[in-house]
């Protein structure tokens, strides 16, 4: 019997051992993935938002939806100008401008053949194409497939997206806000249970989203990111 309890105490020191190994070690192991997940997140919630800024550039208004986000990339065009060369100092304070220097290009010198010939020469150039608007905005070959898709969401979930206006200051101004965000739940509801749960509950009592966004539907801040 003496030897049976000393297994057993043996048994049972192992697994209080192994038990407050697991304590120290599952928190780590969950703060690594958040932080490297996030990551991830974060760099598909900034190209969210430059496209995001671009169509109101475009347009006024925020997409307030990924169709018609994604048609806007896919269908618009931008203008891109090509320019080469640059005007010298001396060609400047001769009072040629970019202006006039494209008139000149344009009628072959007729009214300064002088500075034709000299913008020719160093190969001065403006010329205006137009681009579709997902190079514009990422650079060419970019898939923005699965741009609307929170990484390690399992079932695959979209970022939340949502618009609005707000009134401002004493002047009662209307502007135009917007709202891009992914819970925890979505990016880290694989992971240890129990920590996902104590990481939302700190947020909430903090008063903060439980998880990634930028911008705010309630007020206007310039398209901030909370990690950030």
């Amino acid at each position: 019997m003496k030897h049976v309890f000393r297994i057993l105490l043996g048994l049972a020191a192992i697994c209080l051992l192994w038990l407050c190994y697991d304590s120290i070690t599952t928190p780590i192991k969950f703060l690594d993935q958040k932080e490297a997940r996030e990551k991830e997140v974060a760099a598909r919630l900034i190209d969210i938002r430059k496209a995001e800024n671009e169509y109101r550039l475009q347009k006024g208004c925020y997409a307030a939806n990924f169709d018609d986000l994604y048609a806007f990339l896919y269908n618009e065009k931008a203008k891109r100008v090509l320019k080469v060369g640059e005007l010298t100092d001396k060609q400047l304070e001769r009072g040629i401008t970019e202006v006039k220097a494209l008139k000149l290009l344009q009628t072959g010198g007729r009214e300064d053949k002088a500075t034709y010939e000299e913008l020719v020469a160093m190969g001065f150039k403006r010329d205006t194409t137009f681009v579709p608007m997902i190079d514009a905005v990422f650079g060419e070959g970019y898939n923005i497939d699965s741009m609307r898709y929170i990484p390690y969401s399992s079932p695959r979930q979209e970022f939340s997206l949502d618009t609005a206006t707000v009134v401002t200051g004493s002047a009662g101004i209307q502007v135009k806000v917007m709202e891009c965000k992914a819970p925890y739940s979505s990016y880290l509801g694989d992971l240890d249970h129990q920590q996902l749960i104590n990481v939302t509950e700190t947020q909430t009592k903090l008063e903060k989203y439980p998880g990634l966004k930028f911008g705010d539907v309630l007020s206007a801040n310039n398209n901030a990111g909370n990690w950030e």
